[in-house]
């Protein structure tokens, strides 16, 4: 048996100016949950836009403009432990579908 280890973390907020900065920093408070990747979904009822990668969240994020050009007023994230599958970038959560009349994140 292996030890006691977290499992992941997932932050959102709705209805924020800044959703992407705010998820930035609940990310990192819950970057203990995981240390392999993060990313976050960021948009407005006009869309939504992404960025994910491996690594901590300071690393992933570290230029200002990725989080700027997440704009919107709503946001999830999530910080990866991955308890199955390979350490890929497919697996770094949380994903972006685009359908032909709207985008889910």
């Amino acid at each position: 048996m292996r030890g006691i280890n977290e499992e992941c973390g997932v932050f959102g907020i709705w209805n924020h100016p800044e959703a992407s900065h705010v998820t930035y920093f609940g990310l990192h408070s819950l970057q203990h949950r995981g240390q392999e990747g993060a990313g976050i979904v960021a948009g407005s009822s006009q869309g939504l836009d992404n960025h994910r990668g491996h690594g901590l969240v300071s690393e992933v994020f570290r230029d200002d403009s990725i989080l700027d050009r997440l704009s919107g007023d709503r946001a999830i994230g999530h910080v990866r432990y991955s308890t199955s599958g390979t350490n890929h970038i497919e697996n770094v959560q949380p994903f972006l579908f685009h359908f032909y009349d709207m985008d889910l994140g």
